[in-house]
């Protein structure tokens, strides 16, 4: 028995008959089958009486079984730093959290005009999610550090996505730009933190251009291996089929299509500025915002006063490493390939 992610690089020779010539795909789990996980997981755990496990499942969509497991032992341990005799839905939230973008560094000092920085790149991500109806909802907004980014703006969808339309991909292209467009109108300058944001881009614009035969110029056509490594007998000039001039084609349709998002975002951002600067004010108080308060900000609301809990344990900073350069999380985008895993 034997497991792989990338069954297309294998030796043939391996996948003979009486060899490993049964193959199983184990997708990601649905609603349901997060469900079951979690409640095999919980069997032995003290659970409080508000603790939904449903609502757990629904908010985790694109986590594997590993994923779900290390959930459940982070909640049990912020439980147990909290002296709570019982795991509580506050304790699945924030171990929720921690699990989707990493353990928060609160030791580390940032200066106050990197903060402004990363609290209006973080908002332009957050706005710019919010106004455009196909964007996956806002679930949370930080500036607070957490592995190598200066801040995060994660977002959950509704359900799990198998299938994902133009119009979709078009919008997480411009809810990915929104952080550099957020710094340009305000700040007037561009900083390295939307290099992550940028890689991303670039791969779903290809992506769309290149296998989704997304392309008005070049119709649906498929350009080039999908993910091919040169080894195993391959070389790099196998991987292009495709000439000089198509190549040109290719990256000027590549081009278009983040061209024409950095245009929405940045027509959105402008026409809420105002909203822009209401959520990067409170970022800069509150270090970070459930989506429900950025809707409340967007709507022209006043926030609730901030209640500080009185049981929370000293931060859990893990390890100190430092960034090897300033950047920011973007949005918690799905691995197209591997379901909705979102990364900080």
């Amino acid at each position: 028995m034997a497991a792989t992610n990338r069954p297309d690089v294998l030796d043939p020779a391996l996948l003979r008959p009486g060899r490993f010539d049964r193959r199983i795909m184990v997708e990601r789990a649905d609603i349901r089958g997060r469900l079951g996980i979690l409640r095999v997981h919980t069997r032995d755990t003290p659970l409080d009486e508000n603790v939904d496990l449903e609502r757990v499942a629904r908010g985790t969509p694109g986590f594997c079984g590993a994923d779900l497991e290390s959930l459940v032992n982070e909640a049990a341990l912020l439980a147990a730093r909290r002296d709570h005799t019982t795991i509580t839905m506050d304790d699945f939230e924030q171990a929720k959290d921690k699990v989707l973008m990493g353990p928060e560094r609160k030791s580390m000092i940032i200066a106050d005009d990197e903060k402004r920085v990363t609290a209006y790149h973080e908002a332009g991500h957050a706005l710019v999610a919010h106004f455009m109806p196909e964007a996956d909802p806002v679930h949370k907004v930080t500036i607070i550090p957490r592995g190598r980014a200066l801040g995060v703006t994660m977002q959950l969808p509704l359900d799990d996505r198998r299938n994902y339309n133009r119009t979709y991909l078009q919008t997480q292209i411009t809810v990915l730009l929104g952080g550099r467009i957020a710094e340009e109108l305000v700040l007037n300058e561009m900083t390295t933190g939307a290099g992550n944001d940028f890689e991303r881009v670039t791969d779903i614009a290809r992506s769309m251009v290149t296998e989704w035969g997304m392309s008005e110029e070049l119709g649906p056509l498929t350009f080039g291996g999908k993910g091919e490594a040169v080894f195993l007998g391959r070389d790099f000039n196998q991987n292009k089929e495709y000439s000089d001039d198509t190549a040109l084609l290719i990256d000027n349709a590549i081009r278009q299509i983040v061209d024409k998002a950095y245009v929405e975002g940045t027509a959105l951002l402008s026409e809420h500025i105002d909203v822009l600067h209401a959520v990067a004010e409170a970022l800069l108080i509150r270090e970070s915002l459930e989506g429900e308060e950025v809707a409340l900000l967007a709507e022209g609301k006043v926030l609730p006063a901030v209640k500080l809990p009185v049981d929370d344990p000293p931060p859990d900073t893990g390890e100190t490493v430092e960034p090897e350069e300033p950047s920011h999380a973007a949005t918690g985008i799905p691995s197209l390939d591997e379901g909705q895993q979102a990364e900080g």
